[in-house]
């Protein structure tokens, strides 16, 4: 139900296509739908520290902004096939950056080009619904093992196209998508896609190895994905993808998790992750990344080590523009998926509200790698440590509030980044209806 005359307002403003609808049909679209606005306001300080760094090099990334995500969800209309519209609007206002510090991913900047006052994308997602199996067209944010677009700044990143999803039979879930533009999450633009990584012919490669053939560009307009997640038990699920994008790579992933319960409050969960991945006619994309996660859970700690293996003549291949590749080693600034690297990573979890403290919560981890070639001749190895402490206020005049810290450091030898960094979050959502 609608909470207040403003919220119906809102609803019907934002969805001024349920004008068209009879009125028996309006009932549930207006009723069921759900908008909120969120406050997000972030910090972002990242600082390098390798040896090699020249007036002509940035030294550090400083900025702060403050953004406004509105999300509406309609219900559908009544009916055998349901239909309804979505909404998404995004605002970022700048309150610092230089062209001296611009860079961090929060705003339209780069070094060298100061991020403007501010930027903004309007997305409409039209969707039908027919028993369990959901249609969408438009903007979407996507989330499985092909393709993860990214929310670890200011504003998410999207994409232009459609995806199905259907839960007809009971513990299986199967899913089908189409994408041709990509929205970054610091950009304003609709943009054809690209292979992260990927140097052009004759030029000089990284540690990812993933090089386009001669004449060809790292470009696309279009990828698609299919697959689903099926609960062999209830302890117990399987998940299969199929990606392409085109003319870059090809790519199956496979996943399987088994939560094994220990007795009270106890359990022990398995993630393992394979994936496959071929070039696609204009790259040279050849990589098997094996992935597996162990965490061990006693009350309010978690404690997990992970491993993860890249094989084959390059590193893994994902979209460009910080989307998040489905890997245990991805941690907060580093994939550790460079060509032949193997790492290992190990992780502590607490939640304070085992001990009585609720919407407190902390996280640290430390992941190291090698065995890939950073330089000829010199065997490349990197490391990180991330720390995350967050607390959502549970109660009083700033209920629901979340404040987070990130604190990351990484290092590396020959020619990478050497990083100090700090992100300061605070969000809050105002429920519109």
């Amino acid at each position: 139900m609608l909470k207040t005359p403003i919220a119906r307002g809102v609803a019907l403003a934002t969805l001024g296509a349920t004008l068209a609808i009879p009125t028996m049909a309006q009932a549930a679209f207006v009723e069921d739908t759900k908008a909120g606005l969120e406050l997000r306001n972030f910090y972002f300080n990242r600082d390098f520290r390798q040896d090699n760094l020249t007036s002509a090099n940035q030294s550090k990334q400083e900025e702060w902004a403050q953004g406004f995500i509105l999300r509406v969800e309609s219900g559908y209309t009544e009916g055998t096939v349901g239909f309804g519209v979505d909404a998404l609007g995004l605002l970022g206002v700048k309150l610092y950056s230089s062209e001296d510090t611009a860079g961090s991913g929060l705003m339209p900047s780069s070094f060298g080009n100061e991020a403007p006052d501010d930027f903004s994308e309007f997305g409409l997602t039209a969707k039908a619904k027919l028993s369990e199996t959901v249609l969408k067209v438009g903007t979407l944010q996507l989330k499985n093992q092909a393709i993860g677009t990214s929310d670890s700044r200011l504003l998410p990143q999207v994409m232009q196209g459609a995806q199905l999803v259907s839960k007809e039979i009971k513990d299986l879930t199967l899913e089908a998508g189409y994408a041709n533009r990509i929205n970054h999450r610091d950009s304003m633009n609709h943009e054809l896609m690209a292979v992260n990584g990927a140097t052009a012919f004759g030029k000089t490669t990284n540690t990812r190895g993933i090089v386009m053939d001669a004449n060809a560009v790292n470009e696309s307009d279009e990828f698609v994905f299919l697959g689903g997640n099926y609960k062999l038990m209830d302890n117990l699920t399987a998940g299969y993808y199929y990606s392409n994008l085109e003319d870059l790579y090809k790519q199956h992933s496979y996943n399987l998790v088994h939560v094994l319960p220990l007795g009270d409050k106890q359990s022990l969960k398995t993630d393992l992750r394979y994936a496959r991945s071929t070039d696609d006619g204009s790259s040279n994309v050849d990589n098997k990344a094996l992935g597996a996660m162990v965490t061990y859970s006693l009350s309010g700690h978690s404690f997990g080590l992970g491993y993860q293996k890249m094989s084959g003549d390059t590193g893994f291949a994902y979209l460009a523009g910080a989307t998040d590749p489905f890997l245990v080693n991805y941690v907060q600034i580093n994939d550790f998926a460079n060509e032949d690297e193997k790492s290992w990573q190990a992780r502590y979890d607490f939640n304070f509200a085992s001990i009585g403290v609720p919407g407190l919560t902390f996280m640290t981890r430390y992941v190291t790698g090698d065995n890939f070639e950073r330089s000829a001749g010199v065997e490349g190895k990197e490391w990180e440590r991330d720390m995350d402490i967050a607390y959502t206020f549970q109660e009083g005049a700033l209920k629901n509030l979340n404040l987070k810290w990130r604190n990351a450091t990484a290092r590396s030898n020959g020619t990478g980044n050497d990083i100090n960094e700090n992100r300061l979050i605070a969000s809050y959502t105002i429920p519109l209806m």
